[in-house]
């Protein structure tokens, strides 16, 4: 056990040295580190692919759900997207170096604000093996070197992607050692990096709760919290219930093995049974499982809607990430709005109306990173906020909130230049 601490250890400290090295790179050379790093993944595409089987043949060996298996899977396309993303952020402005204030004090000293790298970053993921490119890109541009622990189901994936981006990273001058992949699923290697703080600054775990809540319980750094998505729509007494409709039928049946994809519906009640008429048939068609409360389940039922089953308690605060959504009819926005607030876990809300006085007041009043008015929550992504690629979406409130991206993965520091002033 004492080996594989070492081991990780040896990780921290190969990274701390490269990002004092990466910190003091130009935006230029790292740009041109981004721009060959998309070249490889694509030139390493094939063997990329190779590696991606045996991750997806044992996925399905194993059983895995259809959901988690398309979150694992990657193709051409994929990896295409993949490339792309990174020269999307290479393209991006450079948070590195910027002024946010400046001012100069009555004795003289003058006082600076500028954003710097926070210096080397751990990513603990699962599943998705297009998170290794992501955190390492992103963390490249900011001048932060990276190390990555991704989870058994995608460890050959992780492990191509990772030797791909290393590789173009070094052919363009970047330090050797700024982009790190630990090749061990070890539950133990969660532990030790988080306790790690002298060698890394800040960590961010992707994954199910008992991930978050072990990194949490260990952590000697900082931590943000990519959890879980309970994302919500609720379709007010006012909504246009074609757009309700459309909306909610892609923020659940579009990819929803994704944090973004809704996991509840809450509707008005007034107009419960007509959005129910017109939803059910889409939902039907997908199959989606519906588990709804008792009025919900009622009105269900006298349209045969198949599957559906009564709502538990846990339903409405569980992320499925697969086919079913949980239902509930409320008698006012209020009510809806406590709703999210006692089950949500503050990803992203929606709420469906033309009613402009009940929309502002769930942005608002609903504590969620990103809450919405009349579009879907599957928004609620870094390249879709304009921000390129993202490290994740984080639900806390203190330095990073919602699609984390160039800017998140900075710190700043304050520079005083003065001629000779003491205190007295």
């Amino acid at each position: 056990m004492n080996d594989l601490k070492n081991e990780v250890l040896d990780f921290g400290q190969r990274a701390r040295a490269a990002a004092r090295a990466l910190a003091r790179m130009s935006t230029e050379r790292k740009n041109a580190g981004l721009l060959a790093m998309a070249n490889q993944l694509c030139a390493s595409a094939s063997p990329i692919l190779q590696e991606n089987c045996k991750d997806v043949e044992k996925a399905t060996a194993d059983q895995l759900s259809l959901a988690m298996i398309d979150r694992l899977r990657l193709d051409e396309k994929r990896i295409q997207a993949m490339a792309d993303g990174i020269r999307q952020v290479a393209a991006l402005e450079d948070p590195v170096g910027r002024l946010i204030a400046e001012w100069t004090r009555p004795n003289g000293l003058r006082i600076s604000k500028v954003r710097v790298p926070i210096g080397v970053i751990g990513i603990i993921y699962e599943s998705r093996p297009t998170v290794t490119s992501d955190a390492a890109v992103l963390c490249t541009k900011t001048g932060n070197a990276v190390i990555l622990r991704g989870g058994s189901e995608s460890i050959h994936s992780n492990m191509a992607i990772a030797g791909a981006l290393q590789a173009g990273a070094v052919s363009a001058g970047l330090p050797e050692n700024s982009i790190l992949l630990i090749p061990k699923t070890d539950r133990d290697v969660v532990r030790y990096m988080a306790e790690m703080d002298k060698c890394i600054d800040l960590i961010v775990p992707r994954g199910g709760r008992a991930l978050i809540e072990t990194v949490v319980s260990h952590a000697r750094m900082p931590v943000i919290k990519h959890s879980h998505g309970v994302c919500i729509a609720y379709v007010d007494r006012e909504a246009d219930l074609d757009m309700a409709e459309r909306i909610v039928v892609s923020a659940k049946t579009q990819r929803p093995a994704v944090c973004n994809a809704i996991e509840t519906v809450v509707v008005h009640r007034e107009i419960a049974a007509r959005f129910f008429n017109k939803i059910t048939p889409e939902l039907a068609a997908k199959k989606v499982e519906l588990r709804a409360d008792p009025d919900a389940f009622r009105q269900l039922a006298a349209l045969n809607y198949q599957p559906l089953r009564p709502a538990s308690s846990e339903d409405w605060s569980t992320e499925y990430l697969d086919l079913i959504l949980a239902a509930r009819t409320v008698d006012d926005i209020d009510e809806a709005i406590e709703h999210i607030e006692k089950y949500g876990s503050h990803h992203s809300d929606v709420i469906i109306t033309r009613d402009a006085a009940h929309a502002e007041k769930f942005l608002n009043e609903v504590d969620s990173a990103t809450v919405y008015w009349n579009a879907s929550t599957r928004f609620t992504d870094g390249g879709e906020f304009g921000f390129g690629a993202e490290i994740g979406i984080s639900t806390g409130k203190l330095h990073a909130r919602g699609p984390m991206a160039l800017e998140e993965l900075t710190t700043y520091k304050y520079v005083i230049r003065g001629k000779g002033q003491i205190r007295e």
